[in-house]
């Protein structure tokens, strides 16, 4: 007798991620949890199983996990590779060893070094009178959709060996496995822990990558070669995420922040503290409170936040009803940040007695217009790498992940304010306007808005 193993994916699309629930109908498995372990506990629940086994595929560098909170919440074994130094108990397990999960299911532990030296793949395996069969693989930062985990994470004098390393566990994950096994990957949904684009692709198998993967499709010079030339800038907050993985995070504290009122918020802003508007970017431009920032939580709001503010900052949330907030505390503990000096909801008038700031927002075909009359600056906050493939003639680059650190080299006078979609602009925007800058944000997508505006765009060859 067979019982097919159900594998739920659990998306936290803000970070790019991707935690697992496999089980058999009773027994279940977690793969690479985040930290707010409330929602594989509800998962679990609705299944009507009981989560036994807990996997870390790697000592994360872009999330705190929630293995060992649910581990503890769960009685179930933690498995951590036994090679990496962490501050907690923990099930050890190496390369090769097999776990009896259930009567039904097992997993086998196969080392693929690359995205760090320690990073472990899970074959989950179903069991039957017929004899074993391989139904997926977890790989964490190892195989990802049409990519891998980046390999220069662990420091610039450890990606020579990562990289090559990432290579060849690429192929043995590709010559152990069946092709009809499916890639179960943690990284790759937008998060900037992949080397190389994932694409829009939601599933994979074995087979499917073998034909498209460039990490099994290229020779390993020219892959090397291809992979080192497209690592890009990665988040700051990343330093702080293994050490806090390797002290083993504690279950995050979600309870209601402390109710900040308007005399509360002008005085924190005062004194430089952040005070963070999560609303929509066009609320935000029709009317904030001046000296706030804006972080939509429409988009990717941990990554951003987290990657700007100057680690231990006192923060405050605005929101326009509870919820938001809560959903903004969540992502937020997820990177770390569990402390918020407060938080008020509602609307700007309810959280000021002072004027309101604004600021305009515009399409690349206003910009076209604009630079016919008079003479603007165009501020161009996307990636350095963004910023070479194409962009428009004339326009200053300053990335937004350096804007903070790089605020002289903002042109005067009125600022046209860009990236590749609207929601990176809105933030650098907010950061302008409350340094008193006239600034437009342009919301628009660059790709499809600024040549057919008629903007001059000088590209790569």
């Amino acid at each position: 007798m067979s019982t097919t193993p159900v594998i739920v994916p659990i998306d936290t699309p803000t970070l790019g991620d991707r935690s697992y629930l496999a089980h058999d109908g009773s027994v279940a498995l977690v793969v690479d949890p985040q930290r707010d372990i409330d929602r594989v506990l509800t998962l679990a629940d609705e299944a009507g199983v009981r989560i036994t086994h807990v996997f870390e595929t790697h000592i994360h560098n872009d999330y705190l996990t929630g293995g060992l909170a649910l581990a503890e919440a769960t009685g179930a074994a933690y498995h951590v590779n036994a090679a990496d130094e962490v501050s907690y108990a923990r099930a050890p397990i190496s390369d090769g060893d097999v776990v009896e999960v259930s009567p039904n299911l097992r997993v086998r532990a196969i080392a693929t070094p690359g995205h760090t030296f320690t990073h472990l793949s899970y074959a989950l395996e179903s069991l039957s009178d017929e004899g074993t069969e391989a139904v997926g693989v977890f790989t964490g930062g190892s195989l990802l959709f049409g990519a891998t985990g980046r390999p220069d994470l662990l420091g610039h004098e450890h990606t020579h060996d990562l990289v090559h390393h990432q290579f060849s566990s690429a192929h043995r994950l590709a010559d152990e496995l069946p092709d009809h096994a499916h890639v179960l990957p943690t990284h790759g949904f937008g998060s900037f822990c992949s080397a190389g684009s994932t694409g829009d692709t939601t599933a994979s198998t074995i087979g499917a990558e073998k034909r498209q993967n460039p990490a099994l499709t290229q020779d390993e010079e020219q892959w090397v070669a291809d992979t080192l030339a497209g690592l890009d800038a990665y988040p700051a907050y990343y330093a702080h995420m293994a050490p806090g993985n390797s002290a083993g995070p504690s279950a995050p504290d979600l309870s209601t922040p402390e109710s900040a009122d308007k005399e509360t918020l002008a005085t924190r802003i005062a004194a430089g503290e952040w005070v963070v508007d999560l609303r929509t970017r066009t609320a935000f431009a029709a009317g904030h409170v001046t000296g706030t920032l804006n972080f939509g939580v429409d988009g990717q709001f941990a990554t951003y936040l987290g990657w700007l503010i100057p680690w231990g900052t006192p923060l405050t949330l605005l929101g326009d009803r509870p919820e938001q907030v809560a959903e903004a505390q969540r992502e937020l503990v997820r990177i770390g940040i569990d402390h918020l000096e407060g938080a008020a909801t509602g609307s700007p008038e309810d959280w000021t007695d002072a004027p309101l700031g604004s600021f305009e927002r515009a399409v690349f075909a206003d910009l076209a217009q604009v630079r016919h009359h008079r003479r603007v600056a165009v501020l161009d906050v996307r990636r350095a790498s963004e910023f070479a493939e194409a962009h428009i003639d004339g326009a200053v680059n300053v990335p937004l992940h350096e804007l903070l650190d790089r605020l002289d080299e903002v042109p005067s006078g009125e600022v046209w304010v860009h990236c590749a979609g609207g929601y990176r602009a809105s933030i650098a925007a907010s950061v302008l306007s409350a340094r008193g800058v006239h600034v437009v944000a342009v919301d628009d997508s660059f790709d499809e808005g600024a040549k057919p505006a008629g903007l001059p765009i000088d590209a790569a060859a």
